[in-house]
């Protein structure tokens, strides 16, 4: 049997650090919702009892170190399940990029094997077994808008942004999450309007929802990497609404509501940026 399953990216409209846990995490208040830009994850039963990865982007791993993979593994041993599965990764989401790419592809295979295995599982229990392999796997398993609190794991649902454009640039490096969280001086950070953010989505406000665009981790990963500023100094010169870095980077993206406008930013960044998209809010 074969199946296929979207793998939509997040962005953070709004990413707060409040203290580093005794686990050694640290305990944040994301709001996150997905856009529609995905990954594509295609399963095929195996009869043999193994895991295997297919992609043609090189930078993607085919091993235990990729979050499929893990996700398949996950399944495979908390069920007993002694056939396998060959899992091909059509990867459009950048790598490395703070979109939460290999996260939504661990979901895509849970919400997929869930189905292909016939687990019977509900999205709860599929977003409890994702936080075992990753802190934004939970989310990206029920998508659409939420506030991710805890180390990502705990979920509540939130309305969708009103639709609009968003225009994403990725720089030609990459980001180490855990460089980015090591340099947080989380002490002296200035913290999001993290309940002013879900206000403006609750009613349904574009404006308040641009307003209260904010990510502590810009502090760290703009001073680490110049090129991130640049292109964030560059969205907003082109005339974005609003713009942030998602995640811990090095992705930057621009809300724009009139399509209009769209072009000009969007070939504004072409020319010195190789991996730029223009794509829509995803809702729920």
């Amino acid at each position: 049997m074969r199946l296929s399953v979207k793998a939509p990216a997040k962005i953070n409209l709004s990413l707060d650090v409040l203290h580093k846990r005794p686990d050694g995490y640290h305990e944040v208040e994301m709001v996150m919702t997905t856009i529609d830009l995905a990954d594509r994850i295609e399963l095929v039963d195996l009869p043999e009892d193994k895991i295997t990865i297919l992609s043609h982007n090189r930078f993607v791993p085919d091993d235990g170190r990729n979050l499929a993979y893990q996700a398949a593994q996950l399944l495979k041993k908390k069920f007993n399940i002694k056939k396998g599965v060959a899992i091909t990764i059509d990867k459009v989401i950048p790598v490395a990029a703070g979109l939460a790419g290999g996260s939504s592809d661990a979901a895509a295979t849970l919400k997929g094997l869930n189905e292909l295995w016939d687990l019977g599982l509900s999205m709860d229990e599929l977003a409890d077994l994702g936080a075992e392999i990753g802190s934004d796997v939970s989310f990206c398993v029920y998508g659409g808008t939420a506030l991710a609190s805890g180390r990502g794991e705990k979920i509540r649902h939130l309305p969708s942004p009103p639709n609009c454009w968003v225009i994403l640039a990725k720089p030609t490096i990459g980001v180490s999450t855990a460089d980015v969280y090591k340099n947080l001086d989380v002490k002296n950070l200035k913290h999001p309007d993290t309940q002013a953010m879900i206000n403006a989505l609750e009613n349904e406000s574009y404006h308040g929802i641009c307003d209260h665009l904010s990510n502590v981790l810009e502090s760290v990963t703009l001073n680490m990497y110049p090129e991130v500023a640049h292109i964030k100094d560059q969205m907003e010169r082109f005339g974005a609404d609003s713009v942030l870095m998602s995640g811990s980077g090095p992705t930057v993206y621009g809300l724009v509501q009139y399509e209009s406008r769209v072009h000009r930013i969007y070939n504004g960044l072409r020319g010195f940026c190789d991996q730029v998209f223009a794509v829509r809010m995803l809702g729920e």
